[in-house]
């Protein structure tokens, strides 16, 4: 499911990605200005279950399960299948879709160290980590690394063949080509983080991981 949202800076160059196909820069650009979004327009999964305190950024929160003022501190761990049918990967698109990026990244976490290694899945589900992280780094204004993350979750998800991996599009409610498009696309033009008040999740992205 794709939406609109907000604005972004245009990056200096194209992700090798998306070096020799057909790339108008000014639409790219474009897509990400003129954008505007509320968070309640994203859909829950899993509504009963409460979002954190707040959304972690590294050295502006204390951290998550580290630090005793952490928001997860002392939970304990869910248990973790393989399946996406699973409690925590839909609460990792809560997490992600409504800009709880560190979040989301821990939920996915769990999934993918459990998954076999080479497979699909495994591959899946790093490309959303990856997503994750990038929203981390737009979040700090750290554009590179943003970039990058970006670059390596589009890669990994052009490698998903839509006709053997269709389950990964109807979990997310978009074709992991088109998400790979969006992934490469946000590594051309980086959105812009807003301020906003601390520790208020912020959603950079303009599409949503599945339909509710």
């Amino acid at each position: 499911m794709i939406s609109s949202t907000r604005s972004s800076s245009a990056s200096g160059g194209l992700p090798r990605a998306l070096e020799g196909r057909c790339v108008n820069r000014s639409m790219l650009t474009s897509r990400f200005h003129n954008r505007e979004f509320r968070a309640m327009e994203r859909p829950r999964f899993l509504p009963n279950r409460s979002f954190p305190s707040y959304a972690y950024l590294p050295g502006k929160s204390p951290h998550p399960v580290r630090d005793p003022g952490g928001h997860s501190y002392g939970v304990q761990p869910v248990f973790v299948s393989t399946s996406l049918a699973s409690e925590e990967f839909a609460w990792g698109q809560d997490l992600f879709n409504h800009g709880y990026y560190w979040e989301a990244h821990e939920a996915w976490e769990g999934l993918w160290q459990i998954a076999t290694k080479g497979s699909p899945l495994r591959a899946f589900v790093k490309a959303l980590i990856l997503l994750a992280a990038t929203g981390v780094k737009i979040r700090e204004g750290k554009r590179i690394p943003a970039m990058r993350h970006a670059g390596r979750a589009g890669a990994l998800l052009r490698g998903l063949e839509p006709a053997r991996h269709d389950r990964f599009s109807k979990v997310l409610g978009i074709q992991t080509g088109l998400l790979a498009d969006r992934a490469e696309a946000t590594a051309a033009a980086i959105p812009a983080s807003r301020m906003i008040a601390h520790g208020q999740p912020e959603p950079v992205f303009d599409f949503i991981l599945g339909d509710a």
